[in-house]
């Protein structure tokens, strides 16, 4: 009887196992290995391109090829042999062996010495190009005391071997957990390089910089990690710092810490890992390559390191990222550890231009390195959706089309273009707020419960969810669409074109067409130049059901569950009360979580219960914005608040037909004065396409 021979296509689904290497996450590498140990046995494939010369199979190979290939720690190899000790004397696609991968990556001698010992056979076997395990090993200098078979053949050492590989792999949780943490480099055990692409801009200054900053000083980058700057400009290591301190120094990071500590340590020890290189364009090999010596002189420093893991954030136009990626991928890669590249929107300005920019991308990085950057993931209220509705079971039963009438999703900024109208008029508010930072809430707010929402295997349960979602969603056209411009927009100095129909406001309307929510109208609405600022999630459920008879034709306003996302962070839920006195007519008012004041302000606290008893003041972190959220994600490798290539490709496919017929027919928007609410005719538009029933009189008492 034949074994069995489980295999994936790369292309389609690797499995987690296979990732966890790849990414050389080793911890995780361990914990996969031992809850699904056949992963160890999947081999892994990638079918030739359709335009190759030869069909059939571009490479075929098991985990334990790819940990050898990337050096993994001796007990990452304990594991996986356990797993599968056949695999050991397997060759892949291309004729090599674990122990040829191993050599070649340099892996260190326990590592070697496990693999000769465990197969002592292998000394002698040649790889794809006919060069043997042991001239490898020579070539190396690993220094063992014989290269002969027979010294690897001990029964003792063998025995030994043996049981150190079967009590890591069969030790207790906990235990295991334990020699994990001492041996194996977590995210913030290993060495961490960030580089900074683009650091003289606007965003590296304003947003990456004291980002990181937050995480410098609140520990949660690793120890010794170093930021380098990059872009065109002629600065110095001290130009940079110069220019970056006004930006800390207004940050609450800044005033929380040195109002803690009474003085700038903290700052100067940020600012002190901060160097800057010049390159005359973002495509420079040479500068390139001479960022790349810096990192690797810094990591030779600290050579206790297990692995060292690179960073860059893409603070860069999209028409240079075919440049950037190019040389990242010939000059900058990381060696022992992951390479990760965090890249800013717009991802494209339909679905022609999208698909060019992932191509571009795809060419130089795999999806597991890349994390497509939206700001509107990382805000507290956003990530709150899925453990509001998946931990309470009174939000879940509400969360359909039996329960809620219609959905508004709302982004209001009090400004203009103020000197971007020359940017912002080549997009418009459908490009730049609704197709991506307001279908990403959408999607995230209508989806299914994921498989899991935490763990190894979040990131793509959560993901998968949302790319359903967006599939359901038929291409909008303009008559579900409510444009306009605001008065003086046409007077921005940096507009090429003074007769643009660019939409600053737009309302849209749409459905999700699946058993949860088919019927219930969605709208997303953003504008700019309008009475506030404010973005927020406005559920309003259906009327109570013979309300009017109950309360003597009294109006029962509809109940509204409303998350506010920014400013002061807020949920609260608009419900009836008795109106106070004698009458019994129902009023409006809300159930309320401000976040602000109920987990980040300074609170009064008294250590005893006497009500005489002092009180004094306790101060509270703030809540960290979205940058510094999501970098943090980027570093520990978690992928769910970022947007996956196929969630960007659906929400284009479903917003590109209508930005065509509005540029083709160049739609002109109406026009309403600058610090209202938006045109005239938008609210009673919402009204008919939503049927949303507005209560005039309620008040929100902030």
């Amino acid at each position: 009887m034949t074994e069995e021979i489980l295999e994936v296509d790369y292309a389609e689904n690797p499995t987690y196992l296979y990732r966890c290497v790849e990414q050389r996450d080793w911890k995780g590498t361990i914990l996969r290995t031992r809850h699904s140990p056949l992963e160890a046995q999947t081999w892994v494939f990638r079918r030739c391109q359709e335009d190759d010369e030869c069909p059939g199979l571009d490479w075929r190979t098991l985990p334990i090829h790819q940990a050898c290939a990337r050096g993994c720690p001796v007990t990452v190899l304990y594991v996986l042999l356990n797993a599968f000790p056949n695999s050991i004397s397997m060759r892949d696609l291309k004729g090599n062996l674990p122990i040829h991968y191993a050599c070649n990556a340099k892996a260190d001698m326990e590592t070697i010495h496990t693999l000769l010992v465990l197969y002592p056979e292998s000394l002698d076997e040649k790889d794809c190009c006919g060069i043997s395990s042991r001239a490898m090993i020579t070539e190396n200098n690993y220094g063992f005391e014989s290269l002969e078979v027979d010294f690897f053949k001990n029964p003792q050492v063998v025995k030994e071997k043996k049981k150190a590989m079967t009590d890591f792999s069969c030790s207790s949780k906990v235990e295991n957990e334990k020699v994990m943490e001492e041996k194996l480099p977590g995210w913030k055990t290993s060495g961490l390089s960030i580089a900074i692409i683009g650091a003289s801009g606007d965003l590296a200054k304003k947003k990456t910089y004291p980002s990181l900053f937050e995480l410098h000083a609140q520990d949660l980058l690793p120890k010794d990690t170093m930021i380098w700057g990059y872009a065109r400009s002629q600065m110095t290591n001290e130009d940079l710092r110069n220019r970056l301190r006004p930006y800390l120094l207004k940050s609450t990071t800044y005033k929380r810490r040195h109002e803690q500590d009474g003085n700038d340590i903290f700052l100067d020890s940020f600012l002190s890992s901060c160097f800057y290189i010049k390159g005359n364009g973002y495509g420079d090999m040479d500068a390139f390559a001479k960022l790349n010596k810096e990192i690797n002189q810094h990591e030779l420093e600290y050579k206790d390191k297990l692995t060292h893991n690179r960073l860059f954030y893409f603070a860069i136009p999209p028409n240079v990222f075919a440049q950037t990626g190019l040389a990242i991928k010939k000059e900058a890669m990381a060696v022992t550890g992951w390479t990760r590249c965090i890249v800013e929107k717009p991802f494209g300005r339909d679905l022609k231009s999208c698909n060019e920019l992932l191509k571009i991308l795809d060419e130089n990085f795999s999806e597991d390195q890349l994390y497509r950057i939206d700001h509107y993931l990382g805000k507290e209220m956003v990530q709150n959706l899925i453990i509001m509705r998946f931990s309470n079971r009174v939000f879940e039963r509400l969360w359909s089309r039996d329960d809620i009438e219609n959905v508004m999703i709302t982004f209001k900024e009090p400004f203009g273009t103020d000197g971007r109208g020359g940017y912002f008029d080549k997009y418009g508010i459908i490009r730049d707020i609704i197709q991506n930072h307001l279908m990403q809430v959408l999607s995230l707010f209508a989806m299914e419960a994921p498989t899991t929402a935490s763990g190894p295997e979040s990131s793509d349960h959560i993901r998968n969810e949302k790319v359903k979602v967006l599939k359901a969603i038929a291409p909008i056209t303009i008559d579900d669409v409510y444009l306009g411009q605001y008065e003086g927009y046409k007077d921005d100095p940096t507009l090429e074109n003074k007769e643009t129909n660019t939409p600053t406001f737009a309302a849209v309307r749409l459905f999700i067409n699946n058993p949860r929510w088919a019927g219930v109208p969605f709208i997303l609405k953003a504008g700019k130049a309008l009475n506030e600022r404010k973005a927020e999630m406005r559920i309003q459920f259906k009327d109570t059901p013979a309300a009017g008879f109950l309360f003597n034709n009294s109006e029962v306003p509809r109940n509204e569950l409303v998350i506010r996302m920014q400013p002061e962070e807020a949920i609260y839920m608009k419900t009836n009360f008795k109106s106070p006195g004698f009458s019994n007519i129902p009023v409006q008012g809300e159930l309320e979580v401000n976040y602000d004041t109920r987990y980040f302000s300074v609170q009064n606290t008294s250590s005893s219960s006497d009500s005489s008893t002092a009180k004094k003041e306790t101060y509270t972190s703030s809540n960290p914005d979205a940058y510094t959220r999501l970098i943090l994600n980027v570093i520990q490798g978690r992928q769910a608040a970022f947007v996956r290539d196929d969630e960007l490709r659906r929400s284009w496919e479903v917003f590109t037909p209508l930005l065509n017929h509005i540029e083709n027919e160049n739609i002109k928007p109406h026009s309403y004065k600058s610090g209202s609410r938006g045109p005239d005719g938008a609210d009673q538009w919402i009204q008919e396409k939503s049927g949303y029933l507005l209560n005039t009189n309620y008040t929100y008492y902030r």
